[in-house]
């Protein structure tokens, strides 16, 4: 069967060995069936700013690729207790297209790796976000990751079963958050 649902994973963080980002493999890796993501590339998106009259390349791939996406999955870094500016930033290019079409009524997973509350506060701030947004962020289950507690590797990628099992369970009540068909 081939897949004819499209998500898009966004990290907040830019780093390559981003354990976001390491998340976000680890959702690519246990989607269900008839599902595929890409992973976005935020490295060379500009901050947004209103005197920018013509989008850079940058913005308008990612802006594509949001707009070809059923869902989101937004891997949520957390910086100083609030959201990465990455993926604010992204969001806010998005939310300027004419009636947010990009992004009303789109459902969204939040996961994250962070300290010792994983990314706890700024998946909060995100769902804040959201709500101006009208995306529509699944409640369950939630996804908060300690980065530092052995569960990644020294390239981000994900190596705990436990969470790699809550991620897989995200990613099925995301695709169930869609209609069927």
């Amino acid at each position: 069967m081939t897949a004819s649902l499209r998500f898009l994973g966004i990290a907040g963080s830019l780093r390559r060995a981003s354990t976001n980002r390491g998340l976000l493999r680890a959702a690519q890796a246990a989607l269900p069936e008839g599902v595929s993501m890409e992973i976005a590339d935020l490295t060379d998106i500009p901050f947004y700013n209103a005197d920018i009259t013509e989008k850079p390349a940058s913005v308008q791939r990612v802006l594509a690729q949001i707009g070809q996406a059923d869902a989101l999955v937004l891997a949520c870094t957390e910086y100083n207790y609030s959201l990465a500016p990455a993926l604010k930033n992204i969001l806010d290019w998005a939310s300027r297209e004419p009636n947010n079409a990009l992004l009303a009524g789109k459902p969204v997973a939040l996961m994250g790796a962070g300290g010792g509350m994983g990314s706890s506060r700024s998946q909060y701030h995100m769902r804040q976000v959201c709500v101006f947004l009208d995306l529509h962020p699944l409640n369950k289950p939630e996804v908060f990751a300690n980065a530092f507690a052995g569960a990644f590797d020294g390239e981000g990628n994900l190596l705990d079963e436990k969470l790699r099992g809550l991620v897989a369970q995200q990613m099925a009540a995301l695709r169930a958050a869609l209609p069927q068909g």
